[in-house]
């Protein structure tokens, strides 16, 4: 057994250097709160590392390189070019590049607000105790007043398609050293198309397979369609309504069943597995602490306190939504309420995107939900088509959709599906956190030529009186 090389105190305890956990760390330092973070890995968890920035880079460097091959084929802007070629390896390097600036900067900000970093496996012993084992096999053990969880995710395995050889997650997808000729993709929610569209951009044969009738379960069908049309536009071979069986003998494939009960046999050198993500709750001690749960999930109230005294959890590991600008909006709330500040997670809305191509936004209520909840509302599309700025940037599939209260016109929600729309998210988040109805939104000024125009006009098709359709 190894001996305690080192006995620490401090105020605030952080398990984990993802988005939530770092910024909590901070804000906690900023505050005057003795704080320590543990990380067994990078700083900067899933999202910097393997998850939002990384996919981020891939998929515009997969875009223009696809851009490239459409104006060697020929283009209308006059515009013509030589077949491309890629370099992987350097593509992969300048991805690498950007997370190391970022995770850098974490570890700068850190160090500048007086956070003690350490890097090692955390075990939790008791609400107050933590050890942890570094990687040179030295134990540390940590007591603490606040002990906050931020552990984060893991991809989900399929058990009859475990990760390893040909079949990969996320984490390597975005890490490849070669272009697959063939690739198949299991799940076809966000995270399997955004990166099997990238691979399509970047010449592999991508055949995606759902279980579910259609693209994106969790979005609307209507928001949906356009992004559908763009995959068979890319030549992307979707498989709806099917399931998974697992690898063939030879390993050169993948078993399907279709849902009329035939077996086919996908041809593939890669399998992306992007059936989604769970809470990582299990390997350091968390059971110890006997928190309610739901499901793996660790169960807390609108200022992310669990059911023990001073142990607080936020992030994936509370559950959905899984979105890195939730966790960062909670571990700032904790280390404000820890320094005496009140405080509670009661957001008016919290955006989701997909960065598909086109891409997809949905911020408060879609229509469903308002039906649903009883409230009796209007909803109102502009598309892109009648949208200057879309025009210029040879995108008019899509549209903006604003869904309001009939009887005061207080807006509800927003979504829209086009190029670039998820720089919308921030003025969707605004008008419905401030409140805003539709009169607020249709006589504020909007920038011409923008795709925000496309916001106004729907605000005012909602009232009845849009401009420009």
């Amino acid at each position: 057994m190894n001996q305690i090389v080192n006995q620490l105190n401090t105020t605030l305890l952080v398990i984990g250097g993802g988005p939530g956990g770092y910024v909590a760390a901070i804000r906690a330092g900023q505050l005057g709160i003795p704080t320590i973070l543990v990380e067994a890995g990078q700083l900067g968890g899933t999202c910097l590392n393997i998850g939002c920035i990384p996919s981020k880079a891939l998929i515009h460097a997969a875009e223009e390189f696809e851009k490239v091959n459409h104006y060697a084929s020929g283009s209308a802007l006059g515009i013509s070019a030589s077949a491309p070629s890629i370099d992987v390896a350097r593509t992969v390097g300048w991805k690498d590049g950007i997370v190391k600036r970022l995770t850098g900067g974490v570890g700068a900000l850190l160090k500048k607000n007086d956070v003690q970093v350490i890097n090692g496996f955390a075990r939790i012993l008791d609400g107050k105790t933590v050890e942890v084992k570094g990687a040179d096999g030295e134990l540390q053990r940590i007591r603490c007043e606040h002990l906050l969880l931020a552990a984060g995710s893991e991809a989900v395995e399929l058990p009859f398609m475990p990760f390893g050889g040909m079949v990969v997650s996320s984490t390597e997808a975005l890490s490849p050293q070669t272009i697959p000729k063939q690739l198949v993709v299991v799940g076809a929610g966000y995270i399997g198309l955004e990166l099997g569209t990238a691979y399509r951009k970047l010449g592999a044969e991508v055949t995606v397979i759902e279980a579910a009738d259609r693209i994106l379960p969790a979005y609307d069908a209507e928001l949906t369609k356009p992004v559908g049309a763009a995959l068979k536009k890319l030549g992307i071979d979707l498989r709806l309504g099917s399931k998974v069986l697992g690898l063939n003998a030879a390993g050169d494939g993948v078993r399907t069943e279709t849902g009329h009960g035939e077996e086919i046999v996908l041809s593939a050198d890669r399998v992306l597995v992007a059936v989604g993500r769970r809470p990582r709750a299990g390997g350091w001690g968390l059971e110890s602490l006997q928190l309610d749960m739901n499901g793996r999930a660790v169960k807390i109230d609108d200022q992310c306190r669990t059911s023990m005294r001073n142990v607080w959890a936020i992030g994936d590991l509370a559950g959905e939504p899984m979105l890195a600008h939730r966790a960062m909006a909670q571990g700032e709330m904790v280390a404000e309420i820890i320094s005496g500040k009140r405080r509670h997670f009661q957001p008016a809305a919290m955006p989701a995107v997909c960065f598909t191509d086109p891409e997809v936004v949905v911020v408060g209520m879609v229509p469903a939900e308002a039906e649903a909840a009883g409230i009796d509302a209007i909803t109102a599309n502009f598309p892109f088509a009648a949208n200057g700025r879309a025009m210029t940037i040879e995108s008019t599939d899509g549209f903006v959709r604003v869904v309001a209260r009939r009887d005061n016109h207080l807006i509800l929600g927003w979504q829209a599906v086009g190029r670039g729309v998820s720089e919308l998210s921030t003025a969707f988040s605004h008008s419905i956190e401030l409140g805003a109805r539709l009169e607020d939104v249709g006589g504020t000024i909007h920038a011409h030529p923008t795709l925000g125009e496309a916001v106004q006009e729907a605000a005012l098709r909602a009232l009845g009186h849009a401009l420009h359709i």
